[in-house]
């Protein structure tokens, strides 16, 4: 998508209603069509538009903004008319926003930019009629502008209002000498131009005197009065401002816009000088400089971010004051950067200094899994379960440090040099680890695992070949007959996640008790009961632990109890209070198959001190625990059920497992994943016999290996032999 360099796009706006906008804007087109000698185009995109460019220009049923973008051809000479509407007096082509003011204003904005890139190589000046509001079409239009004219009148309230809209234009698009001031309806009762002036610090472009006459009879004519009376004084106006926007003001814009050496799409060339900026890029340095003194100037500290980011209207009055002053900056320290690159730097800096900087625009996107900072510059990704480097990065250390206090300051926890790791959440409930100086040598390093909004349930599971629809049954009647469930699996493998979809079996009418370092858990039930750990305050004192919350639960009347990890000595609790009533209780650990999940048990039991003999141990766990689901994320990144494994109990001091489920490889597919099958070993639990007494119907293909589903696409063919199933023990007997 590319503009004509030759054509000029001006853009009218005004900062309220009843300024004569809409009037001034086809005058105008019409006055450049007259000293041209050649149709200018005039576009109504006011988006609460009523069609009043309509009975101004008398074309009243004009081809449309929305008509346009639906159009699939490409415009050329000849289709030109077929999307455009000419004026039978005036050199002036038009397209409206509505064709009467019953019709609502809807025109998709990225459609819409491509087809004016393509009028553009048919007409010198191009007049778009903003209105008053700037939405996502209007903004994007705007973008595209050579120049904005604000149209004011010499009222207090209207100066007021069209000072707004000037810090509104330079904070979200437009640098400072792109926008220009009309004064409309000037008399000698109000308001001197000097004085507006004075309070828009900059000069105006024009100033048009008030003539109601003209104005009225030209409405009433549906006629331009550029037509009817070209001769007035405020048509003579008109010529004045036309002259000085052809006498080198657009063009002056245009090569501003045109050579900037800042513009994104230069910046690897500019990458050459870096030497000149210390060893950064041009536009990393000017950020570096606008972060300087916006620190300076504002004086910004995070406790005030905090506390603004509880009250919504004292966020929004902060992010506009720091974005005009971030405007501000911009014009004096790189004047002339095109709008687009000026958008993208206000952004930037403004998600610095108040949010979570680069990480915002990777937390918006979904297919992105894992964010995984080491230090300011290298920012890595999980993306559809593969790690790749991102383009983007901090501008410096300093400032990830800020963004990782922000993190954590309003969760009441702390990151210096006495405490320089933390776990903590992001607002939308992401997992966020981070480490500083000096235990993490190249800078602070940063892990965000991204929160889900929407719950990965048995659909997801079934849809990305991560289990089978038998083992789902399987579980789903597990759970709702309350088995005690350990999820088994390493880091990054879907645990948690896995914990979530199996929570949503829980019956509604059970109470639940969450237990979680991080609250994660998305349980849909109403009768849900989270609890969160608390670090130790500054003098060391308050930390309230796993092993605290769990034995607290047993004094709040649980059906059920999650806990969100097992990690320490709350693993002989969790095991205890398993043991003592609260069937269907759940939990996660780390360990790579089922055998070492019992291992790792064991060896969390003896963290919490009570020098029990192993042999106790163990038999708390097969005691306690029912079930053993294994998760792991495979090397191909895809994440599967690898193993749903009984304990059956003891046998000697060891204790005995029974694999239900197990995944088989068969190899890889042309794209290199794996493939394979989900399979019943044939062996069925004690509590499906015990349900089958109880009366509880059991699917009759639950333990079928019939038509077993393939883990891959039916096209794929496999590339390595078949390989044996694995044994949950990891070959131990």
């Amino acid at each position: 998508m590319s503009f004509n360099n030759n054509c000029y796009i001006i853009g009218i706006l005004g900062g309220k209603g009843g300024v004569g906008k809409s009037v001034f804007a086809a005058n105008l087109a019409v006055k450049l069509g007259l000293e041209l000698k050649s149709s200018t185009l005039l576009i109504d995109a006011d988006q609460k538009s009523c069609g009043d460019q309509n009975f101004i220009t008398g074309i009243l049923e004009p081809k449309t903004l929305e008509e346009l973008c639906s159009t699939t051809n490409s415009i050329n000479t000849k289709n030109l008319l077929s999307v455009v509407s000419a004026h039978p007096q005036a050199p002036l082509h038009y397209i409206g926003a509505v064709k009467n003011p019953g019709e609502i204003f809807s025109a998709p904005a990225s459609l819409a930019l491509k087809q004016l890139a393509q009028l553009s190589q048919f007409y010198k000046f191009i007049v778009i009629d903003f209105g008053n509001d700037l939405d996502e079409l209007q903004s994007k239009l705007l973008e595209a502008c050579t120049v904005a004219l604000l149209v004011t009148t010499p009222e207090v309230l209207t100066v007021n209002q069209t000072l707004r809209m000037i810090n509104e234009l330079r904070g979200a698009t437009l640098p400072n000498e792109m926008i220009q001031v009309i004064v409309n309806k000037a008399s000698n009762v109000a308001l001197a131009p000097q004085q507006i002036e004075q309070t828009f610090k900059r000069p105006l472009l024009g100033v048009i005197p008030q003539d109601d006459v003209s104005t009225a009879n030209a409405l009433k004519r549906a006629t331009p009065f550029m037509l009817l009376a070209p001769q007035t004084p405020m048509a003579v106006a008109y010529g004045d401002i036309v002259k000085k926007l052809t006498g080198g003001l657009l063009q002056k814009l245009k090569a501003i816009s045109k050579n900037n050496i800042l513009s994104f799409d230069k910046v690897e060339a500019a990458d050459n000088n870096k030497s000149s900026h210390g060893g950064v890029d041009p536009r990393t340095h000017l950020k570096l400089t606008i972060h300087a003194r916006l620190i300076k100037e504002m004086n910004l500290k995070n406790d005030d971010i905090t506390k603004a980011n509880k009250d919504p209207e004292k966020r929004k009055k902060l992010e506009t004051d720091v974005r005009a002053v971030i405007s501000k900056i911009i014009d004096q320290e790189a004047q002339g950067l095109p709008p687009g690159d000026r958008k993208q730097i206000i952004k930037e800096t403004l998600d610095e200094a108040l949010a979570l900087g680069p990480l915002e625009d990777l937390l918006a996107q979904v297919e992105i899994s894992e964010i995984m900072v080491n230090g300011y510059d290298k920012i890595f990704i999980e993306k559809s379960g593969r790690l790749q480097l991102s383009k983007i990065h901090f501008t410096s250390n300093v400032q990830l440090r800020n963004v990782i206090e922000r993190i954590v300051t309003p969760l009441g926890r702390r990151i210096d040099e006495k405490n320089p790791y933390v776990d903590a959440r992001l607002m939308d409930g992401s997992r966020v680890n981070a480490i500083i100086e000096p235990l993490s040598i190249d800078g602070p390093a940063l892990t965000i695992r991204k929160f889900k909004k929407d719950a990965f349930g048995v659909d997801q599971y079934l849809q990305y070949n991560s289990c089978s629809r038998q083992m789902m049954d399987f579980l789903k009647l597990a759970v709702q007959n309350g088995s005690n469930i350990i999820i088994s699996g390493g880091t990054g493998s879907g645990k948690t996640t896995l914990l979530n979809c199996m929570s949503s079996f829980i019956p509604p009418t059970e109470r639940i008790i969450t237990v979680e370092d991080a609250a994660e858990l998305q349980l849909r039930q109403e009768h849900v009961v989270r609890l969160e750990t608390r670090p130790a305050n500054m003098e060391g004192e308050g930390a309230v632990t796993i092993r605290d919350l769990v034995k607290n639960t047993l004094r709040m009347r649980p059906d059920r109890i999650v806990v969100g990890e097992c990690r320490d000595g709350a693993a002989l609790d969790m095991l205890a209070a398993m043991s003592t009533g609260h069937d269907g209780s759940m939990t996660t650990v780390h360990s790579n198959n089922p055998r070492e999940a019992i291992g790792r048990l064991e060896t969390l039991c003896l963290m919490a001190g009570m020098d029990l003999p192993a042999r106790a141990i163990r038999e708390q766990v097969a005691n306690a625990v029912d079930l053993i689901v294994q998760i792991s994320r495979l090397s191909d990144g895809s994440r599967k059920i690898l193993y749903i494994t009984e304990v059956q109990g003891m046998q000697g001091d060891t204790v005995t497992l029974q694999d239900v489920y197990a995944f088989k490889e068969t190899g890889f597919d042309k794209e290199r994943k794996i493939v394979g099958q989900f399979l019943t070993t044939g062996l069925i639990p004690k509590f499906i016999q015990e349900l089958k007494e109880k009366g509880i119907g059991i699917p009759k293909d639950l333990f079928s290996n019939e038509a077993a589903p393939t883990a891959a696409p039916k096209s794929a063919k496999p590339s390595t032999p078949n390989f044996a199933v694995k044994k949950a023990s990891g070959g131990k007997p």
